[in-house]
């Protein structure tokens, strides 16, 4: 399995698809399927069946599908963009993410 590009809480925006231009937060990783779930990306609607037992009322609602890997970028706030980024090794033995275009800190902290 191969390591992820993205973790939760990244900011990413879409480059392919219905959202392409959107940004959203990772709420979830699925590395078995190189998906994400970002929030408010990727809307579908789900049937729900109504069930008197578990008093659910039943009817159209929509939530967040997985979207693949591929068709996303890391958002980078400097340049307001999704871009590319670089693996880098800190003085103190930390790794961080970089940002290929103005070497700021894609980190969270």
């Amino acid at each position: 399995m191969a390591n992820l590009p993205f973790k939760k809480n990244d900011i990413v925006m879409v480059r392919r698809g219905k959202d392409r231009g959107k940004t959203g937060k990772v709420l979830k990783v699925i590395p078995e399927k190189n998906r994400v779930l970002v929030e408010k990306i990727n809307m579908v609607k789900v049937f729900i069946r109504p069930d008197r037992s578990q008093n659910i009322q039943g009817g159209i609602m929509e939530k967040e599908a997985p979207i693949h890997i591929s068709n996303l970028s890391l958002y980078c706030e400097q340049c307001e963009r999704g871009v590319r980024f670089r693996n880098k090794v800190l003085e103190d033995g930390t790794k961080t993410r970089v940002c290929i275009n103005c070497q700021t800190n894609l980190e969270k902290s």
